[in-house]
């Protein structure tokens, strides 16, 4: 088959409709449940007051607003996959019950000054009824389109932009996989068991709000499973191993995978506990969560689980200690450090130090 046949035949998978509702009509069908605004699918709500105001200023002065896109759900209902920030700032102010949020009162405003310290029910009925009728262009994605390409858009749509991290795009992109939803709920679960996060606690809180911790669940899993698929771009090798499960059918066996798992990270909970994944410096570690040091921590004691199971933990926290502060290991890191070779050498500089 030609290129432009196999275009042709792609371009029907996904089908789609774009016309143009109101900060009114959106806002009437959020809270009928018919419109699902889900704060999973952007990262949260951070924009400032400021920025949010200018947004309505625009909306008031009819300025152009990038269209928002929708996904249609088996049972016909709604969710914003795209948009979250503007469509949430413009019903904070008509509606601030609607989304959970406190009411938005103007500033930052600095083309219409006088805005500056109103809320909308200051505003003249006039205003009022503009800004609740004034329509954006919103592209729904019909819910006969193939779950693949829904997925594949989601992914374009954001990383461009990169208002959402990597970890955050692929949770959401994965919804659209069938099963994806009920992975990702799995992913969450190893994220939030205790140990996990005893041994993560030196990620920021910017890290854990971009999901980052999440992300450490996914590359711990792809590093066991799928490491043959990284390339360099540690993006690119997380998603092939998510879709190498969900579409290309990859056997993931959960009970299996959750025992090990926590395995793990109860030991290495114990042995190194909020140290874990940390420079050392004269064998006490420093600074916060280093993901070339996680890779080869997790990897390191999983495949010398029953030796590390048989040290004591004093003794082994002082071997993974030496280890990571050897002038070996940290030649195997820093730039340059995402090639195969070197990922494969920091693993087996500690397994070596583990099995003796």
């Amino acid at each position: 088959m030609d290129v432009a046949q196999i275009i042709d035949d792609r371009i029907g998978e996904v089908r789609f409709e774009a016309l143009d509702l109101s900060f009114g009509e959106i806002a009437s069908l959020h809270e009928q449940r018919e419109i699902v605004i889900d704060p999973d699918y952007q990262r949260l709500f951070r924009w400032s007051e400021d920025q949010k105001s200018r947004l309505i200023e625009s909306v008031l002065l009819r300025l152009p607003l990038p269209q928002i896109f929708l996904i249609e759900n088996s049972d016909g209902v709604l969710e914003l996959i795209d948009g979250l920030q503007r469509v949430s700032s413009v019903i904070q102010f008509i509606d601030s019950n609607l989304i959970n949020l406190p009411p938005l009162e103007l500033g930052g405003c600095d083309i219409i000054e006088q805005l500056n310290g109103l809320k909308f029910n200051d505003l003249s009925l006039s205003v009022r009824l503009a800004l609740k009728r004034t329509p954006i262009r919103s592209v729904i994605i019909k819910k006969q389109s193939k779950g693949f390409l829904k997925y594949e858009m989601f992914k374009r749509l954001n990383t461009g932009g990169s208002m959402l991290s990597s970890q955050e795009i692929r949770n959401c992109s994965l919804r659209m996989l069938e099963g994806g939803a009920q992975f990702y709920a799995g992913l969450q679960s190893f994220a939030q068991y205790p140990s996990f996060q005893t041994a993560t606690a030196t990620l920021s809180e910017t890290d854990k709000d971009q999901k980052i911790d999440e992300e450490l669940v996914v590359r711990y899993l792809a590093l066991k499973n799928g490491r043959e698929l990284f390339k360099g771009s540690v993006r690119d090798w997380l998603d092939q191993y998510l879709e190498s499960i969900l579409v290309d059918g990859r056997v993931f066996d959960w009970d299996s995978e959750r025992e090990l798992f926590k395995s793990v990270f109860d030991l290495i909970a114990d042995v190194l506990g909020q140290g874990a994944f940390v420079k050392y410096r004269d064998g006490r570690p420093i600074g916060a969560l280093a993901p070339a040091y996680y890779e080869a921590v997790t990897m390191g004691l999983l495949e010398n689980l029953e030796a590390a199971y048989a040290i004591d933990p004093e003794e082994l926290q002082g071997k993974i200690a030496e280890v990571l502060e050897s002038e070996e290991f940290r030649s195997q890191t820093g730039p340059g450090a995402n090639t195969r070779p070197k990922l494969a050498r920091r693993i087996e500089l500690v397994g070596q130090a583990v099995s003796g």
